[in-house]
């Protein structure tokens, strides 16, 4: 089956088109992204309206690319399914992806299926690395793979997942407050680290930690820093990031309370002591979720899954417990269609309906 994707959820114009014979059979023949992240950055958030009208100005563009990358000639003939994010995201901005879907889908006769955006994160883990032979998935084994506990976290989501089979989801936490990711792009904002803040905050950290002296972390820091792990020891598997965000506020505003000068090692010491907390709270509440409902696979997905530090941690500790760890390739981290191409698959497997007239918006679409 060959399936072209359309992703336009936040601030990400994206088609791709796969060649799909099942989850170890996977052929990515185009995955173009068009990002407006300089566009946004001014604004420290990507503004709805403003995401709406780059992806009027760019999809038709962004379309034709994939189809030339993946040498589709013939469209009618050669692609047997569209699939499209319809929720959840920025409604001005679902619905450009909708519309123009809709329109090829019912000029050309095809099959249109709408997807789950979270449930495209879940799916990335099954894409084959870059520069891999297309049909090798040697970080996922073939069996032994549910129950498996998914961890999706971005800049508007986290969520945990529990997924008993292809299309068999479960949510069983999430966040009560701020998703991981915006906590992230907040404390960058305070820190003058700018949009988006994940790899800001990642970078900075990273400096820290080349900087320490051997022996204790802490030791030799004139100012030690440490963030609390709100919810860390709560009997359920959801989040709240919003405190560990006002703790970062205070510890900045106490430290220029004192005269202190806010260096850049003040800055790569908070960095560190930020992303180590929300790490660590990420960490354990996901092991004791697998614990609990007796897993056997730990997935990670989601913008924040690039975090170098996150999958580390999370894939250390997955495999002191003796599961499968999976994560997707970074290129694969981020909004992408090849993702929602591949959950449109699956999806359209147990479909009672894949019309053009059966898509719509549902922005606030959840597990």
């Amino acid at each position: 089956m060959i399936v072209l994707g359309i992703e336009t959820s936040c601030d990400e114009t994206a088609v791709a088109v796969l060649d799909v014979n099942g989850p170890e059979d996977i052929k990515i023949r185009a995955n173009i992204v068009s990002s407006q992240i300089k566009l946004h950055a001014e604004f420290g958030g990507v503004v709805p309206n403003l995401a709406a009208r780059e992806h009027v100005k760019n999809i038709s563009h962004v379309f034709e690319t994939a189809l030339k990358t993946a040498s589709i000639v013939d469209f009618s003939k050669e692609i047997d399914l569209i699939a499209v994010t319809h929720g959840p995201g920025l409604g001005p901005a679902l619905l450009v992806g909708i519309a123009f879907a809709k329109t090829i889908a019912m000029t050309h006769d095809k099959p249109l299926i709408g997807v789950d955006h979270m449930r495209g994160h879940v799916y990335s883990n099954w894409l084959p690395p870059i520069g891999e032979t297309p049909s090798t998935k040697s970080q996922i084994p073939k069996t032994n793979l549910f129950p498996a506990i998914n961890l999706i976290v971005s800049g508007g989501h986290t969520e945990m997942v529990m997924m008993r089979d292809y299309e068999e989801f479960r949510l069983i936490g999430e966040t009560m407050d701020d998703a991981v990711g915006e906590a992230f792009d907040k404390v960058a904002r305070l820190l003058g680290l700018g949009y988006p803040g994940g790899p800001a905050i990642s970078a900075r950290a990273e400096q820290f930690s080349v900087s320490l002296p051997s022996g204790d972390l802490h030791d030799s820091l004139q100012f030690p820093i440490k963030f609390p792990r709100p919810m860390i020891h709560s009997k359920d598997f959801n989040f709240s990031f919003s405190g560990l965000k006002t703790a970062a506020l205070y510890k900045i505003r106490d430290l220029k309370k004192e005269e202190v000068e806010i260096t850049d090692d003040i800055i790569n010491e908070i960095a560190h002591a930020f992303q180590e907390a929300a790490v660590d709270v990420l960490t354990q509440k996901t092991i004791q979720a697998a614990r609990e409902h007796g897993t056997s696979s730990i997935f990670l997905s989601g913008g924040v899954s690039a975090n170098t530090f996150l999958r580390a941690e999370l894939r250390t500790a997955t495999e002191k417990e003796g599961l499968v760890f999976s994560c997707p390739p970074l290129a694969y981290t981020g909004d992408n269609a090849a993702m929602i191409a591949l959950a449109g698959h699956f999806a359209y497997q147990k479909s009672d309906s894949a019309d053009w007239q059966s898509v719509n918006m549902q922005a606030n679409l959840g597990f």
